[in-house]
């Protein structure tokens, strides 16, 4: 059997999908399983030994109708018996419906039985679940291929012992306390909207340095650089003598690697969160009150705590849509007690220090 697993979009979407290809190694161990996706989110997949190849989807080719074509074909010819379409945009339609596959697998549509011929419908909000949407509504994509129950549930990340290595090297340049824990910083949301406030990303900072004396490390891009040094600077200053700032990845991988050494991830919600449960690095996040909750509040345990307004005040949800609070997302996020997630804080500061 030749399967390919098909998920564009963001890091924590490809991270996510992971799990069909898991799945896939496991039910036919000794198939071919292909995964595509877009060329920043390779690295979450690299030393994956249930991907035999890793195909990107490159910008250009997206965009441009003659090399799309010519994509579309080198897919064909390829031979695939099964194709899951995770994503399900035009592209990846187009490049299912003409693979030749006898499965062609993904979720239901108004116009999904054009090009598919296994249509699964989605799982609703609202479905009680402790490893959230997301997750589920993957595993059932694989209902036509596997028909046991699926346990095997948590994405994972696969690092060499290059990659620790470099990264132990890195954090061996920079005057660390060894007695005192590291904790990775998510900075910045992936969007303006998914990005808790800095004044009080700040005040979380200097709660977490006056209760824990910890190493802190932002996760940031360079081009982020000059929204990290405002946080920095609304930091009081015996915080900001704990805080790295030109400790940084360089690359996805290199984060990775760094993100392993440290003793948890507080932060926004994202794909940083993500690779830190994948990575079973503890971790703290701050939902945006308009992100999904029943979607992407998974893995909910002890030594991974979540905020999300839905479980504060439910009955704003009841109020407006997810438009209208993604609109309002900074006066929504002011309903967001501090002193609660300061408490919650102190609880998972107490967690993690016992392991």
């Amino acid at each position: 059997m030749k399967f390919l697993v098909i998920q564009q979009k963001r890091i924590g979407d490809v991270l996510t999908s992971t799990l069909i290809s898991n799945n896939l190694k496991k039910e036919y161990p000794n198939a071919i399983v292909d995964f595509m996706c877009y060329e920043n989110c390779v690295d979450v997949l690299k030393n994956n030994p249930n991907i035999d190849n890793i195909i990107v989807l490159k910008e250009k080719t997206r965009k441009n109708y003659s090399s799309l074509f010519k994509f579309i074909l080198k897919i064909r010819y390829k031979n695939y018996d099964a194709i899951i379409d995770a994503y399900s945009k035009l592209e990846t339609n187009l490049i299912t419906v003409f693979s030749g596959a006898k499965y062609k697998i993904s979720y239901k549509k108004g116009y999904s039985r054009v090009f598919y011929n296994h249509n699964i419908e989605r799982l609703s909000n609202g479905t009680d679940s402790k490893i959230g949407l997301a997750i589920l509504n993957r595993l059932k994509l694989l209902s036509p291929l596997i028909k046991k129950e699926i346990t095997d549930y948590k994405p994972k990340i696969f690092l060499t012992h290059d990659d620790v290595l470099e990264a132990k090297n890195l954090l061996n340049k920079f005057p660390l306390q060894s007695n005192k824990p590291t904790f990775m910083i998510g900075v910045l949301g992936s969007e303006w909207y998914k990005t808790y406030p800095l004044e009080k990303m700040a005040e979380l900072l200097d709660y977490t340095v006056e209760q824990t004396q910890a190493n802190l490390l932002f996760n940031y891009i360079p081009k982020q650089t000059e929204e990290a040094k405002k946080l920095y600077d609304l930091c009081k200053p015996e915080t900001q003598s704990h805080i790295y700032f030109d400790l940084y990845a360089k690359s996805l991988r290199s984060f990775l690697g760094l993100l392993s050494q440290c003793q948890a991830l507080i932060g926004n919600e994202g794909g940083s969160v993500n690779m830190a449960k994948a990575l079973n690095i503890p971790t703290f996040s701050l939902f945006s009150p308009s992100v999904d909750k029943e979607t992407w509040q998974i893995f909910e345990d002890e030594k991974n705590i979540s905020i999300h307004l839905k479980d504060l005040k439910p009955e704003i949800y009841k109020q407006h849509n997810e438009q209208y609070i993604k609109e309002h997302t900074f006066k929504y996020f002011e309903e967001y007690p501090i002193d609660l997630i300061k408490e919650k804080l102190h609880t998972f500061f107490k967690t993690i220090s016992t392991q």
